[in-house]
């Protein structure tokens, strides 16, 4: 009688599979070590230095005491940082918004299959490419009344067309707009051109066939395509607002008066000129908050909400 033996697989210890694991990404873990330090002591670290220096009376230098919400309360009652609160919404708003559709259109125009597309293209984020300085200073030569636009139509004959933005107070901040949206747009016009390049070809034709106007297709159906490119363009554009200082200084310098002043001229001013360190630290966290507000619905539309839906 024969004996028949049968063999089984070697089981593995989970607590070998597991070493051998953390041996494997042991060197991915040691070489990303020195940026994760960078990103928790110089990034966080001062996020919460900053926020610390909020709640105290410092002045010229750090102090570690506590006046609980005092900076705030001075923060907000200061006309100039009301002021650049009532002006960053207005800039936001217009800038968001016209980029989003000069961007657009733009996107649409080269897609259309035009000659010298690559000209084009080059040309509308050329822009972008530029600093916000470099833009803020042509900008301010442009509009200077006595340099740029206004004097050479009057120089044309045209004696009584007047266009002062620059140095009014009502009209100086819609000067920052249209520096913005010169130099943002073609961002947005190569995200969006990007999506439209990824949209079937089968959508166009049946569009045809069933005779819907062009204007319709991408209306009702090209822009909710897009919806993702869209999202990206926003929180870029929004995180740009927030941090507004290159082009006011270039242009205005926060002139005339207030009248363009921004959050980040206002914080950079407290800590540095006027020492109120206090102050300025109360006014960048209010901008923190403002950032994280921008991002975390992005974060949770991007990287939570989809983890959700898989679980």
């Amino acid at each position: 009688m024969s004996t028949v033996s049968i063999s089984t697989p070697a089981v593995t210890a989970p607590n070998s599979h597991g070493r051998r694991l953390f041996r494997k990404r042991l060197p991915a873990a040691m070489a990303l070590l020195p940026t994760a330090l960078v990103v928790l002591v110089v990034y966080i670290g001062c996020m919460v230095w900053t926020v610390r220096l909020s709640f105290t009376s410092s002045t010229l230098l750090p102090k570690l005491d506590w006046v609980g919400m005092t900076q705030y309360t001075r923060l907000f009652a200061n006309d100039r940082f009301v002021t650049s609160a009532e002006n960053i919404v207005i800039f936001g708003i217009l800038f968001i918004a016209g980029c989003l559709i000069l961007g657009f259109l733009l996107a649409v125009f080269i897609d259309q299959n035009v000659r010298a597309e690559g000209i084009f293209r080059t040309v509308f984020l050329y822009p972008y490419a530029m600093s916000f300085v470099v833009t803020g200073v042509a900008w301010q030569w442009f509009l200077n009344p006595g340099l740029g636009l206004q004097k050479v139509v009057r120089d044309l004959g045209f004696e009584s067309f007047t266009f002062d933005w620059i140095v009014s107070q009502d009209m100086a901040i819609y000067t920052i707009v249209i520096a913005g949206l010169w130099h943002g747009s073609g961002l947005t016009m190569a995200i969006l051109l990007a999506g439209l390049r990824g949209v079937d070809e089968d959508l166009w034709k049946a569009a045809k066939v069933d005779g819907i106007p062009t204007w319709r297709v991408y209306t009702s159906i090209v822009l909710p395509l897009l919806r993702p490119m869209v999202v990206t363009a926003t929180v870029l554009l929004a995180t740009g607002v927030v941090k507004l200082y290159d082009l006011v200084v270039a242009m205005t310098m926060g002139g005339p008066g207030i009248a363009t002043e921004v959050p980040a001229k206002f914080v950079m001013d407290h800590l540095f000129e006027r020492n109120n360190i206090a102050l300025g630290t109360a006014a960048a966290t209010i901008m923190l908050i403002c950032v994280v507000s921008i991002l975390a619905p992005w974060v949770y539309a991007r990287y939570v909400r989809p983890q959700g839906r898989h679980a």
